[in-house]
C-alpha cells in the first residue's frame, strides 16, 4: 500500500466537482456530489455496482451534463464550454475503459495511431508511428504492432487501451473499472501500470474501481460514493480504518 505521498493540496487541485447533481427518467443518481482530485495523484472512487460512478466519471469528461453544480478542470467549468471548445479541451483528457473499446478492424499499432492521425494531422507519418511505438513500449507491448485485439488476451488489450489513452500526452488519465476480468497477476501489472504513469509521466488519475486490493496498492485518496454522494474521502490508511459503518461494511465484505 502507498503511504506517506498524499498530502490535500487546496490550492493545487485539478478537478473540482462541486454540487453536481444528475438523474435519469425522474430517478435520481448523483444528488450533490462533492469532490477535489488534487494534480498527479491517484483518485479512486469506489461504490457498490450501480451507485453511480461511470455516471459521474462521464460528467467528469462532459459525457454527460448534470441537471445542477459544475465541473471545474484546471480552473475551466467544462459544462460551460461551446461543443468547439469542447472538444480541444478533452485532448487534455485521456479514457481507458473498462473493456478497452478497440477497433476489432484495426492492428495494435492502428488503434494507437488513431488519435494521433485525428489530432495531429500537422506531425509526419513517421513521426506519429515513433509515437505510437513509443507508447506501445511504454506499457510493454514492444514488438506487438501488427497483432489484431482478436489475437490478444485481456490483459494485452488494456495495455493497447492505456497505450492508445496515452498518444496525445494527457494530463488526466481516466479509469473505468480497468482491473475488471484480470485474473490476480494481471491485476497487479495493470496496477503498476497506473502507478508508471503517474509517476513517469506526472499524470492526475482518477479510477473507478470496486477492486478493494487494488486500490489499496495505488490509491493516493479513496473517495466512496453511496446514495448518491461522497460519503468518506481521505488517504488510504485513514480509509481504511474509517468509522463510517457503511464504509466498514464495505471494507469487510
Amino acid at each position: 500500500m502507498k503511504k506517506g505521498r498524499f498530502k490535500t493540496c487546496p490550492y493545487n487541485i485539478m478537478i473540482e466537482i462541486k454540487n453536481l447533481y444528475k438523474s435519469f427518467n425522474s430517478t435520481p443518481v448523483l444528488k450533490g456530489v462533492n469532490l477535489n482530485i488534487p494534480v498527479g495523484k491517484i483518485t479512486v472512487i469506489i461504490g457498490p455496482s450501480g451507485c453511480g460512478k461511470t455516471v459521474l466519471l462521464r460528467h467528469i469528461i462532459a459525457l454527460a451534463k448534470p441537471d445542477k453544480g459544475s465541473v471545474t478542470v484546471e480552473g475551466v467549468n467544462i459544462h460551460a464550454l461551446p461543443r468547439s471548445e469542447l472538444s480541444h479541451f478533452r485532448k487534455r483528457f485521456g479514457m481507458l475503459f473498462q473493456n478497452a473499446a478497440l477497433f476489432d478492424s484495426m492492428s495494435v499499432i492502428e488503434n494507437v495511431l488513431f488519435p494521433l492521425r485525428e489530432h495531429r494531422g500537422d506531425l509526419a507519418d513517421d513521426a506519429l508511428l515513433k509515437i505510437a511505438r513509443e507508447k506501445l513500449k511504454f506499457v510493454g507491448l514492444s514488438g506487438a504492432d501488427e497483432k489484431m485485439p482478436s489475437e490478444l488476451s485481456g490483459g494485452m488489450k488494456k495495455r493497447v487501451g492505456l497505450a492508445r489513452s496515452l498518444a496525445l500526452s494527457p494530463k488526466i488519465i481516466l479509469y473505468d473499472e480497468p482491473t475488471t476480468g484480470l485474473d490476480p497477476i494481471m491485476t497487479r501489472a495493470i496496477d503498476n501500470l497506473i502507478l508508471s504513469v503517474e509517476k513517469e509521466l506526472n499524470v492526475t488519475s482518477v479510477v473507478i474501481s470496486h477492486d478493494i486490493e487494488s486500490m489499496f496498492r495505488i490509491a493516493d485518496q479513496i473517495a466512496m460514493l453511496h446514495d448518491g454522494v461522497i460519503i468518506e474521502c481521505s488517504e488510504p490508511d485513514k480509509f481504511r480504518n474509517s468509522s463510517n459503518p457503511v464504509v466498514k461494511r464495505f471494507l469487510e465484505a
